[in-house]
């Protein structure tokens, strides 16, 4: 039974042949089909499937909706249960898991290179995600917080205004660094308190 569960988390053999899964450290929010939603961290992925850590466990063959920071909204089905977590499919068309292949391959030499813009600050879930983004003429943009971190967030939104763009997520100063498959990079303008981050990114 061990030897099976250390097995490729990907439906076929087919499948197993053609991705190759990566050691990532992604947080982020899943819910399940009961529409409970919880706090995750995928521990390894693949454009086919991914495996995360999370305290809400479903049954096999559940429907799982979730938002990964980097990688945006991914949907899928449970196909194994694992100490503290599970193993699910990631459905995506051909032209969507070359994108997540593409996205995988700049996390893995992210981590490879060491590079402080996503290792310097653990990123977390916030209580309460939705938030109000400001841009720079006024505008106002109800947005979603994928994860947060002392240096900068990730934004899932139906917009993406252009990268460089200067904005306020609540009331601290921020500029768009990159754009996600769903939403947008944040890197805030100056380091923030651990004691009052998340009190200023919910500041109307």
């Amino acid at each position: 039974m061990a030897l099976a569960q250390t097995k490729s988390i990907l439906p076929s053999p087919e499948e197993r042949r053609r991705f190759q899964r990566v050691k990532v450290h992604l947080l982020g929010r899943y819910m399940l089909p009961d529409r409970r939603e919880f706090p995750c961290q995928v521990v390894n992925m693949s454009p086919g499937g991914l495996a995360l850590l999370g305290p809400g466990i479903g049954q096999v063959g559940d429907r799982v909706i979730a938002y990964l920071d980097h990688i945006g909204r991914v949907e899928g089905k449970i196909t194994r249960i694992i100490d503290n977590g599970f193993a699910m499919t990631v459905g995506a068309t051909p032209r969507k898991r070359d994108k997540l292949a593409a996205q995988l391959t700049w996390l893995a030499n992210r981590d490879i290179l060491n590079l402080p813009e996503d290792r310097r600050h653990d990123r977390i879930v916030p209580r309460n995600p939705v938030v109000v983004l400001t841009l720079k003429d006024g505008i106002k943009m109800n947005v979603r917080i994928i994860d947060l971190s002392l240096s900068g967030a990730a934004i899932s939104a139906e917009k993406r205004p252009p990268v460089n763009t200067q904005v306020m997520l609540g009331r601290i100063p921020a500029r768009i660094v990159r754009h996600l498959e769903e939403g947008f990079a944040l890197e805030f303008a100056h380091e923030q308190s651990a004691e009052t981050l998340e009190d200023s990114v919910n500041a109307q």
